[in-house]
């Protein structure tokens, strides 16, 4: 039962993940904002490479992570059968499904998105172009589009570091299948003693020996 759950999360993630990049793709341009309330925005920009923006630089840098996903991706799998066929704790099974997903979602972009689409700069992505798309297989862009301002702070002119600056919570702009990775790890890390709690261990039982009568 186990195996079909793992699988019913993955094909959800991925399915809500390609639906609102394929949305933002064909319907917004680079750069465009769409506020949704006064702290959720929809705001689409690509990211060339690992979380936070982090790329490795050139053709063959892009090509390498791509392949690394696909490794990892690979990994993933088989480590989700393992606990599968292990009977881990179900709640550990599902944050491993998560952050499968994710890889997966993040790794479609990563590889067919440059082939799939035309670039967002100034106009709508167009899918299946007759002239290719913006880049080669394995080279694509991954999309990101969730922005969260939830609130802003305002450091005092008279604070010893970063005085007069101000910061945005948490201004990094994500996507469903990041938001899936970090879920998984999130619930890893909080729940670890209950994932991975030990069975005690049986007493030997020691057989008292009756003596004969002397």
């Amino acid at each position: 039962m186990k195996k079909y759950q793992a699988l019913l999360i993955i094909v959800a993630i991925l399915v809500i993940d390609q639906i609102t990049k394929l949305w933002v793709k064909t319907h917004m341009m680079l750069g465009e904002e769409i506020p949704v309330t006064s702290w959720f925005i929809i705001n689409f920009v690509e990211n060339p490479g690992m979380a936070f923006g982090m790329k490795l630089p050139g053709v063959w840098g892009k090509l390498f992570l791509s392949a690394f996903r696909l490794v990892a991706v690979t990994g993933g799998f088989w480590f989700l059968l393992r606990c599968i066929k292990r009977n881990e704790h179900w709640g550990f099974t599902t944050c491993v499904a998560l952050i499968l997903a994710g890889a997966i979602g993040n790794m479609i972009d990563g590889s067919f998105y440059g082939v799939i689409f035309t670039d967002s700069y100034g106009r709508y992505a167009e899918m299946f172009p007759a002239g290719g798309g913006y880049a080669g297989l394995m080279q694509g862009l991954v999309v990101d589009m969730v922005q969260l301002k939830l609130f802003h702070v305002s450091v005092p002119e008279s604070f010893p570091i970063w005085s007069g600056q101000e910061f945005d919570f948490f201004p990094f702009i994500f996507n469903v299948a990041d938001a899936a990775i970090t879920l998984g790890v999130f619930f890893i890390l909080i729940f670890q003693n209950t994932f991975f709690k030990e069975e005690p261990v049986a007493e030997p039982v020691n057989e008292v020996t009756e003596q004969p009568a002397v």
